[in-house]
């Protein structure tokens, strides 16, 4: 199968028409400032989005200051001021965008009988009316009209499709028919499109709209269902920002045509690289983080765990990659070394680090990997680098830890039981401290029967967080030689434990080095 079709080559162009500024910021808590609507406006207009809604002009003197602004400053996108069907929010929104390259009012009005009986009320005759006198004001003030007919899936069709006639009559360019409350399915959000263009004089000579909320999590497919059955404009938010569950995403929209273009034979203008970005951009600003395992930017998108996955990816990343990363900005593919991965992916993260193992030392690291992974959340680079420092230095330690327990008591006593094997018999003692480590070092120097000077101990944490490993650093002298041990654990005191046995395990390799090398000398004398 091939990927990431370049759908180019296709004439059939989608029109991405962004209102994160607009639909996106109304979502709570997204509120963003000035400066930041201005970053955003650039990035979309630089990545080659066709039309930004920047913003509702008549809300406040902020939002009007910001979509006079955007539209002076725009270069290649069409700007686009919202307005209800009143005659003052239209005059405001036409003078906003005034200054824009290219500028267009959009007005909306609401048709489904719910809002027509419990918010408008108004009648059918007096809303058709409405869309006619308001739509008309704002042509005479622009070229470039869109209307919206809000909550349009919860329109009877016939008098959706008298309201869309009255709206291309009064001179709209543009026509939206919105899920306003994510309640279509696919297949009913196509079948109204089609019902437009097969009942309405004129569907052929303006460019229909989807704008879809996710209520039901469709936001995206049923755009996708609109643009099959006919509409040429998709208005989305990035990262799928805006009110209540949010609206069609952007990037995936995007992604979906440019990867499915043999299913959709379609194309944008979006230059993709610069979604990872927009993404990071409008998550910061809207204070809205991005769960990890959202579509196309999620920090999860292009991570792979599972073992099974992790040996495809390094033999082909096609195998479970349908695009690649850079196609959206995104670096590189992360193979996430964790409890699922598997010999391979491990093998290869060594081989990254700069490490090459023989089969048992990988063997012995690659089982204390996975019993880390099974303790900690997230396992990084730096604690497999401490993992495997630590096992390639005591792979032959004669004294090996087997069990502690450590007993800490505030203004009590604080015992260490402990079971350690040496020269592989089990030796078990408990010894009092003044503190827990102190009482786990005593524990050690009676089971070993032997009193080394303590001269350092120190422990950092590997990584951040609560279960970052712990990196103990032990230095020992005992006959005027001294030697240092280290090991890396989730729990600090068996990381201390294990780096005190480490070093005096050097101790003992270093005694009988010494011993080895004097009987030499005898023979040789």
């Amino acid at each position: 199968m091939t990927t990431e079709t370049n759908e180019t080559a296709n004439t059939d162009q989608v029109f991405i028409f962004d209102t994160t500024l607009r639909d996106g910021e109304q979502s709570p808590g997204a509120t963003m400032t000035h400066e930041e609507k201005l970053q955003i406006a650039e990035l979309l207009d630089e990545m080659g989005v066709d039309i930004i809604e920047a913003g509702f002009p008549i809300a406040s003197n902020g939002d009007f200051a910001a979509v006079s602004e955007i539209a002076k400053r725009s270069k290649n996108s069409m700007i686009a001021g919202l307005a209800r069907a009143i005659p003052a929010d239209i005059d405001r929104a036409g003078e906003a965008v005034k200054h824009a390259k290219r500028g267009r009012i959009h007005t909306f009005v609401s048709t489904s009988p719910i809002h027509l009986a419990h918010q408008m009320k108004k009648t059918e005759d007096e809303v058709l009316e409405i869309v006619t006198k308001t739509v008309t004001q704002a042509r005479n003030l622009i070229d470039d009209v869109e209307w919206s007919a809000m909550d349009a899936t919860r329109t009877p069709l016939e008098f959706l499709a008298r309201c869309t006639e009255a709206a291309i009559r009064a001179g709209a360019t543009t026509i939206n028919l919105p899920d306003t409350v994510g309640y279509s399915t696919p297949t009913d959000y196509a079948e109204m499109f089609r019902y437009m263009y097969e009942n309405v004089p004129g569907a052929d000579e303006v460019i229909f709209s989807t704008h879809c909320h996710n209520d039901l999590g469709m936001a995206v497919a049923n755009s996708l269902a609109g643009v099959k059955a006919g509409a040429r404009q998709v208005e989305c938010t990035i990262n799928g920002l805006g009110e209540r569950a949010g609206n069609a995403a952007l990037e995936e929209i995007v992604m979906a045509i440019r990867t499915r273009a043999d299913a959709m034979p379609y194309h944008t203008g979006i230059e993709t690289t610069h979604l990872a970005r927009a993404s990071k951009m409008v998550a910061a600003a809207s204070n809205s983080p991005v769960q990890y395992n959202k579509a196309i930017v999620g920090k999860n998108a292009f991570a792979h765990e599972s073992g099974i996955h992790q040996d495809g990816m390094l033999k082909n990343a096609q195998t479970y990659e349908i695009m690649t990363p850079e196609s959206v900005g995104i670096k590189s593919t992360s193979l996430v070394m964790g409890k699922h991965s598997g010999r391979h992916a491990f093998k290869e993260k060594l081989k990254d680090l700069g490490y090459e193992l023989g089969d048992n030392q990988f063997q012995e690291a690659f089982q204390r990997f996975k019993d880390l992974a099974d303790r900690k959340k997230h396992v990084y680079d730096a604690d497999i680098v401490a993992l495997v420092d630590d096992e390639v230095g005591s792979s032959d330690d004669r004294i090996t830890l087997v069990d502690m327990e450590v007993v800490s008591k505030t203004g009590g006593e604080h015992r260490c039981d402990l079971v350690l094997s040496v020269d592989g018999e089990k030796v078990s003692v408990s010894v009092e401290g003044t503190g827990s480590v102190d009482a786990i070092f005593n524990a050690i120097k009676k089971a070993v029967n032997a009193n080394p000077h303590l001269v350092l101990y120190g422990v950092d944490a590997v990584t951040g967080g609560t279960d970052a490993q712990a990196n103990a650093h032990v230095r020992l002298e005992m006959n005027n030689r001294i030697v240092s041990g280290m090991a890396a654990e989730p729990d600090t005191l068996v990381a201390s434990a294990r780096a005190y046995l480490n070093a005096y395990n050097r101790l003992l390799m270093e005694r009988g080095a010494a011993a080895q090398g004097a009987m030499e000398e005898t023979v040789a004398g």
